[in-house]
């Protein structure tokens, strides 16, 4: 069963929703341990003062802002908790937006919000009013000690609450100056037509099942592979190369041959293209099947012993 997070309440107008916040992320990140690497031993990090290189304890540290090089303006846990915002317990709606009028980029974190109990009907109607009129609610409100701004929007029949990040968080794109050059020769029509060509080529519904962590699952595989004695030889991996000028026309034809499964009219370049095209599809299945079987040398023994089977076989007969 879920557990919530956050208890507090939706407020606009004179209209008080309580609200559960949960979790809409599991973690699946794989965690390592510090070890000595002699004798396996664990490695600890311990508070040590510079000046002497004794232990600290935790009641006496206090937070410095550093000014300058060895120069701070220090306070101490009491003060900066009369900085801290307000333990309200409510999420404080300031605005409807529409969604295509907020970045992703300033998404942070999301969470769902169910509603606490006596409120599931008061809660319905907000998702439904809101569904129909296809806003998100910007809001306010305090969680961990840290005052967030979050958008709230439906899905289906649950509201999400996405915490976001301030504007003065977000680097201005003007600031890329060296980044983006501006003397860059504009795209050719022809050019222009064969990139929308391939971008129409690969459009698709987006399904996130289709998608998955390709780096853990070979990680879990290799983890296993160790746990039963198989020595590890690191493959080595072959740096993309950046396509040139000259040669843009040339891979977008070897891009769109290779999607759509037809030949170039310089066939020469036929399987190059589906080379390419091939890489990824063959690195992905090659993991997959890596993950899904019990290792590689267990592989390789099953059929050393199959193959020893079939030679008693003939050998009886």
């Amino acid at each position: 069963m879920a557990r919530a997070i956050w208890t507090g309440s939706i407020s606009f107008g004179l209209l008080n929703v309580p609200v559960r916040l949960y979790s809409a992320v599991s973690r699946r990140q794989i965690s390592f341990r510090e070890l000595r690497a002699s004798d396996k031993s664990r490695v600890r990090h311990k508070r040590v003062a510079e000046a002497d290189g004794e232990d600290v304890a935790y009641e006496d540290i206090v937070k410095g802002y550093e000014l300058g090089p060895e120069q701070y303006v220090v306070f101490t846990r009491d003060e900066l908790d009369e900085l801290d915002p307000k333990k309200t317990k409510a999420i404080e709606v300031e605005e409807f937006v529409d969604l295509d009028d907020i970045d992703p980029i300033y998404f942070v974190q999301p969470y769902y919000l169910g509603p606490a109990q006596g409120a599931e009907r008061a809660y319905a109607l907000l998702v439904k009013a809101m569904s129909d009129e296809r806003k998100v609610a910007i809001a306010r409100f305090v969680l961990r000690n840290r005052e967030s701004l979050a958008a709230l929007r439906p899905m289906g029949d649950v509201l999400t609450l996405t915490t976001m990040r301030f504007a003065d968080e977000i680097v201005p794109a003007e600031e890329l100056e060296d980044v983006v050059p501006e003397d860059v020769e504009p795209p050719k029509k022809k050019e222009l037509d064969m990139a929308k060509q391939l971008v129409d080529s690969l459009t698709s519904d987006f399904d996130p099942s289709a998608f998955e962590d390709e780096y853990r699952e070979e990680l879990l595989a290799m983890i296993e592979r160790k746990a039963e004695g198989e020595e590890i030889v690191a493959a080595v991996s072959e740096e993309p190369k950046p396509t040139k000028a000259p040669d843009l026309m040339a891979a977008l034809e070897e891009s769109l041959a290779a999607v759509k499964g037809e030949p170039l009219a310089d066939g020469s370049k036929k399987d190059g293209a589906k080379k390419k095209a091939g890489t990824k599809s063959k690195s992905r299945s090659s993991s997959k099947s890596s993950s899904s079987k019990n290792g590689s040398s267990s592989k390789k023994r099953s059929s050393s012993s199959k193959s020893r089977s079939r030679s008693k076989s003939k050998a009886a007969k």
